[in-house]
């Protein structure tokens, strides 16, 4: 479970919202147009070797790892959000200030990963100023525009974040909620996980009862590039999510599972994330794991 925030069933963010459409996504011709904004902070997430490679002119570069808990003897799941004073002094030296207005792209290919460092400033009650640039630094280069090598030095920034109670929820919370009418929890795995067909890394194969399954893949086009609103809605519906539905994603460790919610947001849903996920899931041999296949 995660130790940034106290898990509440039926939270309301107290903090500065979680954004819209309108705020979400912004396309490479609106950063190209704002490069020079005073208070944009950009911020590439991938590899040292990509972003060394060729970064968009002002970003740095966020490293993944900070924003995760090491595994340990008493934190066993992987990719745990740290408490909130480690991910203040992580954003903070990044340049990151509660009047940034932050843009985070992949550097190749790592869209679950970016919906991951959104899902974190989400949590930290940033969502409302945080957007993902779509289809990332591939688009950016396909379409003829600058890069560079330069690395820039940040300046450390104050930032006072204020944890969001509506975005994490723990095993208890999916466990009592898994059937409730207005609740619908949505698997982001590959279909042969979600079957069962096979299992994740030392879990038991299947999927957690009820749930619907929006592979992480089918949000995305072969650019990188969310698929249109109307594409998205139609996804969700065949899923048997609804208007009025709070939308509780779960992966293998919660990477995935981060796009998932991500779109749910972007749609007007209300969404959760469920951190453990099936890692966290599964460990529970008390609780029961299904077999099916999507759709049926």
């Amino acid at each position: 479970m995660s130790l940034l925030f106290p898990i509440a069933a039926y939270g309301v963010a107290t903090c500065g919202g979680h954004g819209d459409r309108s705020t979400m996504l912004v396309s490479t011709a609106w950063l190209a147009d704002h490069l020079q904004d005073r208070n944009l902070t950009i911020l590439a997430v991938g590899v040292e070797a990509d972003y060394s490679a060729g970064h968009i002119p002002g970003a740095v570069a966020l490293d993944y790892r900070a924003i995760q808990l090491p595994t340990s003897p008493e934190q066993p799941l992987n990719l745990q959000l740290p408490p909130l004073a480690d991910l203040e002094k992580v954003f903070s030296a990044l340049g990151v200030s509660n009047d940034s207005r932050v843009i985070l792209y992949m550097s190749k290919d790592q869209i679950t990963q970016t919906a991951r460092a959104w899902l974190t400033l989400d949590a930290m009650g940033l969502g409302a100023q945080t957007s993902i640039l779509d289809g990332g630094l591939p688009i950016w280069q396909r379409e003829g525009r600058a890069v560079t090598t330069k690395v820039p030095l940040p300046s450390p920034a104050k930032l006072k974040a204020c944890a969001a109670d509506d975005v994490i929820v723990d095993v208890d919370y999916v466990s009592s909620h898994r059937s409730g009418a207005a609740v619908r929890v949505v698997d982001a795995r590959l279909p042969q996980y979600y079957s069962g067909e096979t299992p994740g890394r030392n879990q038991r194969p299947g999927h957690i009862p009820g749930a619907a399954s929006i592979p992480y893949s089918t949000l995305v086009d072969e650019q990188g590039k969310l698929k249109p609103a109307a594409d998205l809605e139609r996804q969700f519906t065949a899923a048997g999510v609804h208007a009025g539905d709070r939308v509780v994603s779960y992966c293998h460790i919660g990477q995935q599972a981060s796009l998932v919610y991500f779109v749910a947001r972007y749609l007007g849903f209300e969404a959760r994330l469920y951190d453990g996920s099936f890692e966290d899931w599964s460990r529970h041999a008390d609780l029961p794991v299904e077999k099916s296949t999507p759709g049926r």
